[in-house]
C-alpha cells in the first residue's frame, strides 16, 4: 500500500463548522505537518485546490526543503491554466524536488467557482477540454528530453511549437492523477490518466466503479492503478472512535449543513453527488439519531454534511482499519489518501496504531531508516521501555 496524507490549506479542526479548536492556516503549521509525513513514512501528501485554500503550487514548493523523500500531489485546473505554463511548473517543481512530484487533475467543482477563475465551459465541455489539455501537457514533457518541441491541434486547444527547455526528473512525466464519476470523466481517465482515485464509497460501489474502469482501459490497450481518498478516525478502541466521530459534528446543527448541502447542489460534479446522496444531507436520521451516517461497516459520512468532496470517513480501532483498507485493497486500490482532524495530531495517531498492520508497512519504514530506537521515554534513566502487551 501506498499511503499519503493531507496539508490542510483550507484550515483545519478539532471540530467541524466552528471556531472551537481551530487552526490557523500558516506556513508553520502546513511544515510541522509536512515534517511530520516525511519522518513517519508517508509515501506523500495531498494538497487541495480551489479558491477556499491556499495555492496549492505555492505551499508544495515552499515545502521542498524541509521534506526529503515525501511526494507532492499539486493539482493542476484545464482551463484554468493553459497546458504549456503547466508542464513548465510541473518540469522546474519535479526538478527543484528530485522527482518528488504528483499531478492532480482536477477538471469538476463548482462552476460558479469556475467562472470566477474565467472558466464559462459547461460540465462535458471542461471534459473535452481537459482532454486536450493533457495531450498537449504530456506531448510537451516527453518532447522535453530529447530538447524537442510539440505541436497539437485539438478540440478545444492547441500548441504549436510547445516547448520546455528544463525537462523533468521523472521519466517520461511526472504522474498523472485524476478523480471523476461521470461517464465522459470514466473515458478520459481510461484514456489518458495513470492513477484513478475514487473518493470513499461503500466497497461494492466502488467495485462497480473499477470495473467500468478497467473495462474502458483495456479498449484503449491500458491499464490502470487506482486510489482511493478518505478521512480516518482511529483509537485504541472502536467504542472510542466512534465517540470521536461524534465529537468531531458534535457543533454542527440543522441550518448549518443545510447551508453546506445548498453550496454543494450547485455543482455539477457527478462525484459531489454520490457523496451527497450517502448521508441525505440530514444531520438526524428519521429516529433522530445519527447511526445512518454509518453507510457501510465502519464508514461513516458526518465529514460530508459540510466538507466538499471527500466526505466519508473510516472509523474504528487500527485492527478495524486496517481491515478495512485491506477490503479496498482487495479491490485493487493500492493508494490511500487519508486525513484526519485535527492533521498533525492524526497523522501520528495514524502511523502509530495502523502502520504496524499495513501490509509491508514496517519493512519500507526500516529500509528507509525511519524506525530508530528505544520507542518511548527511558526508565529510570537506563531502562529502554517494552512493548505493552496486547489487551
Amino acid at each position: 500500500m501506498n499511503v499519503f496524507w493531507f496539508i490542510p490549506t483550507h484550515g483545519d479542526s478539532r471540530y467541524l463548522g466552528t471556531t472551537q479548536g481551530a487552526r490557523a492556516a500558516t506556513h508553520d503549521y502546513f511544515r510541522q505537518i509536512a515534517v511530520a509525513a516525511d519522518t513517519l513514512g508517508y509515501d506523500g501528501v495531498l494538497l487541495p485546490t480551489g479558491r477556499s485554500c491556499e495555492d496549492a503550487w505555492v505551499v508544495a514548493s515552499s515545502l521542498i526543503g524541509a521534506t526529503r523523500r515525501l511526494k507532492f500531489l499539486v493539482a493542476v485546473r484545464p482551463g484554468v491554466s493553459s497546458p504549456q505554463f503547466a508542464a513548465r511548473m510541473a518540469a522546474t517543481f519535479d526538478r527543484m524536488s528530485g522527482g518528488r512530484l504528483l499531478v492532480n487533475v482536477v477538471t469538476g467543482g463548482d462552476p460558479a467557482e469556475l467562472e470566477g477563475d474565467g472558466l464559462f465551459a459547461s460540465h462535458d465541455e471542461r471534459y473535452a477540454i481537459t482532454a486536450d489539455f493533457l495531450k498537449i501537457w504530456r506531448g510537451i514533457l516527453q518532447a522535453s528530453h530529447e530538447g524537442g518541441s510539440y505541436s497539437f491541434q485539438g478540440q478545444k486547444l492547441a500548441s504549436r511549437g510547445g516547448k520546455v527547455i528544463f525537462p523533468p526528473a521523472q521519466l517520461p512525466y511526472p504522474p498523472l492523477y485524476f478523480g471523476g464519476s461521470s461517464e465522459p470523466a470514466h473515458e478520459l481517465a481510461a484514456e489518458q490518466l495513470d492513477v484513478y482515485l475514487t473518493w470513499g464509497e461503500p466497497p461494492a460501489a466502488v467495485a462497480a466503479k473499477l470495473a467500468d474502469l478497467r473495462a474502458r482501459a483495456a479498449r484503449h490497450g491500458r491499464v490502470l492503478k487506482f486510489g482511493i481518498r478518505l478521512h480516518v478516525i482511529v483509537r485504541e478502541t472502536e467504542q472510542a472512535a466512534w465517540q470521536a466521530a461524534n465529537a468531531l459534528i458534535s457543533h454542527l446543527d440543522d441550518d448549518t449543513v443545510a447551508a453546506a448541502q445548498a453550496a454543494f447542489g450547485r455543482m455539477d460534479s457527478e462525484g459531489q453527488r454520490r457523496m451527497a446522496a450517502l448521508h441525505g444531507g440530514r444531520l438526524h436520521g428519521v429516529d433522530g439519531g445519527r447511526g445512518h451516517l454509518e453507510i457501510a461497516p465502519n464508514l461513516w459520512a458526518g465529514v460530508g454534511l459540510v466538507r466538499g468532496g471527500a466526505g466519508t470517513a473510516l472509523v474504528g480501532s487500527p485492527e478495524i482499519v486496517a481491515a478495512r483498507m485491506q477490503e479496498y485493497a482487495d479491490l485493487g486500490i493500492d493508494t490511500f489518501i487519508l486525513s484526519g482532524y485535527p492533521h498533525l495530531e492524526e497523522s501520528f495517531r495514524f502511523a502509530e496504531l495502523v502502520f504496524p498492520l499495513l501490509p509491508g508497512r514496517q519493512a519500507a519504514q526500516a529500509g528507509q531508516g525511519v524506525l530508530t530506537g528505544p520507542f518511548g521515554e527511558v526508565i529510570g534513566t537506563e531502562l529502554a521501555p517494552v512493548r505493552a502487551a496486547a489487551r
